[in-house]
């Protein structure tokens, strides 16, 4: 980090600097690219460790002014090279803002998301379906840190504008009841919060498909009303179904890598059995998986009523996950604790599947030394 303090006789006449983060009177500026600023340190600081590393040098050519044109042609190439720059800046805090969301760090959300959001709004406009995205994260991140009424504002700017667009698509509106189901749910309104995410569940099933990781989101937090509530039969449900959703999508995802490693001659390519055009994990999602399955498998460890298969598929899920993003030292640590608790099953099918892992992880881990 680099900061330097700004000169009031060096500043252009008329032109008001704002902080990052908050809007105040700047008082610093980022050293490094010398077009942010910031009121103090500890906004420049948490600006830093949330987004500004990453995209520092990104905004110097789109925060300095454009050079002259010789002609028609040059502006409009410059313009569309200005625009292109601006939308990989909203892709790129979108997709760290929403990562730090599943991974529960709510305060280093919020700087990221707020990038998304102004760029969003200079490119497209203060009332357009694009901005919804960065609402949705800023309520959740608000939500997560408990400051509910500034996640009712985040999310009324959302529905305001879902409201007039006729044409909403039904991703926007599952992940909008899903923000509405979290902000009822912590305000103890657990009825209003199972409304919301069964309306998440509805849209995200017609996006997505009922069994989709996308959907299954909806199910772990309905999940996790039902347990607050006590009412633990649904709740373990829904539990196994969330489970069941990420299980299934890693063990095609295996079996997908398994086949990219077969010469093409032995691969069936009339084959149904497998999905080849399953995409690879992002960031997100290995976040958001990480967080749902191991909140899944402490309730499932400490529960009074032990259910060893349903345990054990929660370790092997998370076996599954660590393996695909090449940590292979959690897998093995998942993986030895799914083949012990499948020990006590009768049925020995699960415990064969959890030995393969197992040998794709030792030969993975072996091949990587």
């Amino acid at each position: 980090m680099n900061v330097q303090p700004l000169v009031p006789l060096a500043l252009p006449r008329g032109r008001p600097l704002h902080c990052e983060l908050c809007g105040g009177l700047a008082q610093l500026r980022c050293g490094a690219c010398g077009v942010t600023y910031y009121c103090d340190v500890d906004h420049q600081k948490a600006d830093w460790d949330s987004i500004h590393e990453k995209i520092c040098q990104l905004l110097i050519p789109i925060r300095t002014s454009l050079p002259f044109f010789n002609s028609e042609k040059e502006r409009k190439h410059g313009m569309e090279q200005l625009l292109h720059r601006q939308k990989h800046v909203i892709d790129l805090t979108h997709k760290v803002a929403q990562k730090f969301v599943f991974e529960g760090k709510h305060e280093q959300a919020i700087p990221a998301a707020l990038h998304s959001l102004r760029f969003s709004i200079n490119i497209c406009g203060p009332d357009s379906m694009e901005l919804v995205p960065a609402y949705l994260i800023l309520a959740e991140a608000s939500t997560g840190l408990g400051h509910l009424t500034q996640a009712d504002d985040y999310l009324s700017q959302a529905q305001w504008i879902v409201l007039k667009t006729s044409d909403c698509n039904n991703g926007i509106q599952s992940k909008l009841h899903r923000n509405l189901g979290l902000l009822y749910a912590a305000k103890g309104n657990f009825e209003e919060a199972l409304y919301h995410l069964a309306i998440d569940i509805y849209f995200a099933s017609c996006a997505f498909g009922t069994h989709d990781i996308s959907t299954s989101g909806g199910y772990f937090h309905m999940a996790n009303v039902f347990f607050h509530q006590n009412k633990m039969d649904i709740a373990d449900s829904l539990y196994t179904e969330v489970t069941d959703i990420w299980h299934a999508y890693f063990s095609r995802l295996i079996q997908v890598q398994s086949q990219t490693l077969t010469s093409p001659a032995e691969i069936n390519i009339l084959s149904e059995e497998v999905e080849i055009s399953e995409e690879p994990l992002n960031e997100a999602q290995q976040a958001e998986a990480s967080q749902v399955l191991n909140a899944i498998l402490d309730i499932r460890e400490q529960a009074p009523r032990q259910q060893p298969a349903k345990t054990a598929s929660v370790a092997h899920a998370l076996a599954m996950l660590h393996y695909l993003i090449l940590d292979l030292p959690k897998a093995h640590e998942f993986v030895v604790k799914a083949f012990l608790i499948s020990q006590q099953l009768p049925d020995q099918e699960a415990s064969e599947v959890i030995h393969h892992l197992f040998k794709l992880i030792k030969s993975k881990s072996f091949s990587t030394k």
